[in-house]
């Protein structure tokens, strides 16, 4: 029989300890940075050094700060919108059937499509302010974070384990109580990895989202994205270099000090009947661990979640509602409603563009422009799924080697495409390549990753059981990949094919145009024709380009991925 612990001991081990005042002085640290550069936020925009951005080094550490915060805001309004749109797009039929065609077409429009309509309203929020030029960049960053985080939950929720689900019903869960203690845990993997992701695809679009144009006036936040643009500009090889250091000093330490605990702490949801590979704890978890101050403030903040978990929204003596079908006049109506605010909505856009003397002969323009762009979209995810498919299965299912290449996939898929505009633009000038051909790895440098993180994703929320009964049957080679491995990832690379369509399409509008110093290359497509519309300041071609890519995306993901997603989450659910 165990001795009660004395009161003296159990009061001491609440006092603070050396732990404790490392992890406030890291969290000290955190505010005065915080407090350093907020008071730029809210300066006039005529204000000196408002936005000035030079090349000196010096002001670097400043300049990835801001970048860091814009990201991070952006990250918080993505994971607010994913715990909204998602569940709501995964349980009901009707929004579902709304939601998913809008999230195909919102992740395929670019950045600066999203820029050039929304910048006015955000600057018209503090007129003559740089918080309106802030938030216009933190919307744009979070239109490349958004939809990957809400599609990877999406999956999760229509892929949950059938007995699972009856558990839930058996025990009389509420809505609420079913979705913080099955829903959320289940999708935690893959959301996580996904955070990941999205953070480093804030970074490639980075230096997009801090150039922002209004008219005839052109503004650059302080920040790295804007420290590139410049060096570019400039042709200064050298700053280059130092925007590339800092880059990787910013995501090493957010990788260190929030996405590898979160991972460490995502693995525990694994949903598996034997005990899964495990790896080391990070050094900030056993940290964590070895605060008082701080446990005793999570013990809390879990209490809290914990109440908040247990909250019914349905009485437990009542019994559970037999699901009703599908109402053939509630859906006639919902259908109605549909199709008249899409054709309200088809008719403005055809409406505001033919008003700019856009004719047809413009449409068929950008139709062909856009079968330019499909091709180079479908050879790279084709390309991108026979590399990075078996090498992400080999990762996912080894939590060490996860942990190992973590901080230098997250480096990779940040590296913005712009920074290796000087390469291809001299090689290809030098060997008199064409661009549209040679200029078409940058489309996929930056959306590739969502095909390896998903596949990681997957390969690490495999069950750990049904691997050991592979193993014990002697399942291996090429049966082993088709009847085991690929059928548990397929929805989860799919998901990943999905954002990487959508994001290449996106990407076009760097990709396609390169430039360095007085270079500049251009290849047909798409992209390249909403980049010079935007330079132009051609709204009506810009809308018309805009709307072309997502007609293209609708399509091709409701004939294609929608389809193969279907199929997979069958397989997987039976």
């Amino acid at each position: 029989m165990s001795k009660p612990i004395p009161a003296s001991l159990t009061a001491a081990r609440r006092l603070p300890n050396v732990w404790d005042v490392l992890a406030a002085a890291c969290v000290l640290a955190g505010l005065i940075a915080l407090v350093r550069v907020s008071p730029a936020t809210f300066q006039p925009l005529d204000a000196p050094q408002a936005t000035v951005v030079t090349l000196d080094p010096y002001n670097l550490p400043v300049y990835a700060l801001r970048t860091t915060m814009r990201m991070f805001a952006a990250l918080f309004a993505s994971l607010v919108f994913t715990f909204t749109v998602a569940p709501l797009a995964a349980k009901s039929r009707r929004a579902g059937l709304v939601l998913i065609p809008i999230l195909d077409i919102l992740q395929s429009v670019p950045i600066l499509g999203f820029l050039t309509f929304t910048t006015a309203f955000f600057m018209s929020l503090f007129p003559g302010k740089v918080a309106g030029l802030e938030l216009a960049a933190i919307f744009a960053v979070f239109t490349s974070q958004a939809w990957n985080m809400a599609f990877s939950m999406y999956q999760s929720l229509t892929t949950l384990p059938a007995d699972l689900v009856e558990a839930t019903r058996a025990y009389r869960l509420s809505g609420w109580q079913r979705f913080w203690k099955l829903e959320v845990p289940f999708a935690m993997p893959g959301l996580v990895w996904n955070m990941m992701l999205s953070m480093s695809g804030g970074w490639f679009f980075v230096v997009a989202s801090e150039a922002i144009s209004l008219g005839d006036q052109n503004w650059k936040l302080p920040g790295i994205g804007s420290y590139v643009s410049t060096a570019l500009d400039q042709r200064s090889m050298t700053a280059i270099w130092w925007a590339i250091l800092a880059m990787f000093v910013v995501i090493l330490a957010y990788d260190q000090l929030l996405f590898r605990p979160l991972v460490a702490w995502s693995a525990k949801f694994r949903v598996e009947l034997t005990a899964g590979a495990v790896g080391e704890d990070p050094w900030v978890l056993k940290l964590l661990r070895r605060t008082r101050v701080l446990q005793l403030a999570g013990d809390w903040l879990s209490g809290v979640f914990a109440r908040l978990g247990a909250m019914r929204l349905q009485s437990a003596s009542k019994p559970d509602k037999a699901p009703r079908a599908p109402s053939r006049f509630g859906d006639a109506l919902f259908f109605l409603a549909a199709g008249l605010v899409t054709a309200a909505a088809l008719l403005a856009i055809f409406d505001y563009v033919t008003s700019h003397d856009v004719g047809w002969s413009d449409l068929l323009e950008t139709f062909v422009l856009g079968l330019f762009t499909m091709v180079r979209v479908f050879v790279m995810i084709a390309l991108a799924t026979l590399l990075w498919v078996p090498i992400g299965v080999y990762i996912g299912l080894r939590p060490d080697w996860a942990r190992r290449v973590q901080v230098v996939v997250q480096f990779a898929a940040a590296f913005p495409a712009n920074l290796f505009f000087p390469i291809f633009v001299i090689l290809i000038v030098k060997f008199h390549g064409s661009s549209d051909i040679w200029l078409t790895p940058l489309m996929i440098l930056g959306t590739q990753w969502y095909i390896l993180f998903n596949v990681i994703a997957g390969a690490s929320a495999f069950p750990g059981d049904l691997l050991e009964a592979s193993k014990n049957f002697h399942v291996g080679g090429w049966l082993w990949w088709r009847r085991v491995i690929i059928p548990g990832i397929l929805p989860y690379f799919i998901t990943g094919a999905i954002t990487a369509s959508g994001g290449s399409w996106n990407a076009a509008i760097v990709a396609e145009v390169a430039s360095w110093g007085d270079s500049k290359l251009v290849a047909h497509g798409l992209g390249s024709y909403i980049a010079r519309a935007t330079e132009e300041g051609n709204f009506a071609h810009v809308v018309l380009g805009v709307a072309m890519m997502s007609a293209f995306v609708l399509f091709f993901n409701k004939v294609l991925w929608r389809p193969l997603y279907a199929y997979s989450t069958r397989r997987l659910t039976l």
